[in-house]
């Protein structure tokens, strides 16, 4: 017998009880269905089994890991479920390619047209699934075995992926004669996934799902025209480099094309921020640029590269960043927890910054404020601004599209970008790589090399800055005139060299070790490049180092 102590008292378990079955004894504290287990300190799938004493946490589906187990889980069983309605993995293909609210954008690759017909079949299939309760197998092969058998299903995603991995292993999951490869956990059987809904959408389709505050109820889809849009462009992009996933990345490099295939990116997005700039001087009265983006977009490389363009349309840019309009810190309001919340709008001087744009815009000299980090306090050194009448201000600050940051201003003369990081590249065809993440890589090797700060400190804070974007950012990004990508295709082949020290400084015994660890498993994937080859004004030496930009 092991004695397994949850939630504070100590039960006995027969040596090879599934967690699955441990789970279900405590189910009924919890309102969420429990998704894994955390035994001494280290994830686990349900259907493992009790082997030692151990302290065993539960994680249920309204948390941020098992929540995307369940959305991992229920990704595989569409791509069962179409491919038994299709006629099999060779002819029923698919690429998730990125999500659009609470959906997964997947478009279609293989032998079949999406009808009303098919979408009725894929949700009955599924269904039927559920209902039946498969046991979602995970199997080890072999390396070679992995690559034969994802060949023989015609997928070379996979086979290119296994090409480069430095592990003589592969985990497989299977649902029936099903087999197909994911990185991360996995749900023990198709009965824990009871929420979801197949629409189609644009050229493919949408799998919608439960968000994790609520994650046993579906809400309508709504689309997100500009989120599409600029996702959407980034996979254009990556159509004309020929690269899908990080197995065509790595063959790229193998093939020594790596300083072509940056050049050709940043062109791409050079032209990109070439055709916003048009868009602001062709407009007209245009006097305020306000770029809001989350944390890691590389707003400030992008302020810098936006202004050098409206420089050739003419224009004279100011830059301002909304941070200098922080209340002094005594003043700034306190989150839940008594700490300073410097991401809520009332940290701003809402209206001392209206009031300095309306006599800006009204033609009168104005001292621009500085605000003093160490000090806490907002100053004023004599920086004297008056706008002519080519002058345009580009104002940076994560409540940029925020109306009630910029109330007093009318609506004619604010032109709004949002920017951010949004990955298009995948893992492979059905393993897309989470924006978070290549933005969380960005902001540790970033603030290790300006600030001293661990990739521990990074990851302890990352949930609190995941929060103030989704209070105070994402609910006005469809607002923007115009969405800006700032993602590379081959940065996180730049970034893993810098990313991949300081992440292994991170030890077994403390709680970033998991985290830690899944993001080098994650950078395992991918070849590294040298970033001597980085243009300097490109948005990832904010990053990396080495801007010409003051960033």
């Amino acid at each position: 017998m092991a004695k397994l102590t949850i939630n504070g008292t100590v039960k006995e378990y027969a040596e090879g009880t599934s967690f699955e079955m441990v789970a279900n004894d405590y189910q009924k504290l919890y309102n969420n269905r429990i998704a894994l287990v955390i035994e001494n300190g280290k994830l686990r799938e349900l259907y493992k089994r009790v082997s030692k004493d151990a302290t065993i946490e539960f994680v249920r589906i309204d948390e941020r890991l098992g929540h995307k187990t369940y959305e991992r889980s229920a990704t595989m069983l569409f791509v069962k479920a179409l491919s038994d309605v299709v006629g099999g993995p060779i002819k029923g293909k698919a690429k998730v390619e990125f999500t659009i609210g609470d959906g997964v954008y997947i478009t279609p690759k293989g032998d079949y047209e999406i009808t009303d017909e098919l979408i009725v079949k894929v949700n009955d299939r599924m269904n039927e699934l559920v209902e039946a309760n498969i046991p979602i197998k995970k199997r080890t092969y072999p390396i070679d075995e992995a690559i034969k058998l994802f060949a023989s299903q015609e997928m070379d995603d996979k086979v290119a992926l296994f090409k480069y991995r430095q592990s003589s292993t592969v985990n497989v999951y299977s649902i029936e004669d099903y087999n197909d490869y994911y990185y991360g956990y996995m749900l023990p059987s198709t009965g824990y996934i009871k929420y979801f809904q197949v629409l189609p959408y644009e050229e493919g389709f949408i799998l919608l799902l439960p968000n994790k505050k609520d994650p046993e109820k579906l809400k309508c889809f709504e689309p997100r025209e500009n989120l599409f849009n600029a996702l959407n462009t980034s996979t254009m992009w990556s159509n004309q480099l020929d690269i899908d996933d990080v197995g065509d990345l790595n063959n790229q490099i193998c093939a020594g094309n790596t300083e072509h295939l940056i050049l050709v990116q940043e062109a791409l997005q050079e032209r990109r921020i070439g055709e916003i700039a048009s868009e602001i001087a062709g407009r007209g009265g245009v006097k305020f640029v306000m770029i809001a983006g989350p944390s890691s977009s590389g707003k400030t490389s992008f302020s810098h590269r936006l202004s050098i363009q409206l420089t050739t349309h003419g224009l004279n840019p100011h830059p301002i960043a909304l941070d200098n309009y922080f209340v002094n810190r005594e003043d700034t309001p306190r989150d839940e927890k008594g700490d300073y919340d410097y991401e809520c709008l009332g940290a701003i001087d809402v209206e001392q910054f209206n009031k300095d744009m309306l006599a800006l815009l009204e033609g009168k000299e104005v001292e621009m404020p500085r605000y003093n980090f160490l000090t806490g306090k907002r100053e004023y050194k004599g920086d004297m601004l008056k706008l002519e009448p080519d002058d345009i201000l580009v104002i940076e600050g994560i409540h940029g599209l925020n109306d009630k940051m910029s109330y007093a201003l009318p609506g004619e003369s604010k032109f709004k970008i949002y920017i951010s990081a949004l990955t298009s590249l995948n893992v492979d065809g059905h393993n897309r790589i989470p924006t978070t993440d290549g933005r969380l890589l960005r902001r540790m090797v970033r603030d290790y090399r300006t600030r001293g700060a661990s990739a521990k400190r990074t990851i302890q804070m990352w949930p609190n800055v995941r929060k103030g974007e989704e209070e105070n950012i994402f609910p006005f990004q469809e607002g923007a005139d115009v969405m800006f990508n700032s993602v590379l295709i081959y940065e996180l082949a730049a970034l893993k060299q810098y990313a991949e020290p300081i992440l292994y400084s991170i030890g077994p015994d403390e709680p970033e070790y998991y985290e830690a660890r899944r993001l080098l498993k994650f950078l395992g994937y991918f070849l590294s490049i040298p970033s001597e080859s980085l243009p300097h004004n490109s948005i990832a030496r904010e990053f990396v180092g080495g801007s010409c930009f003051d960033v």
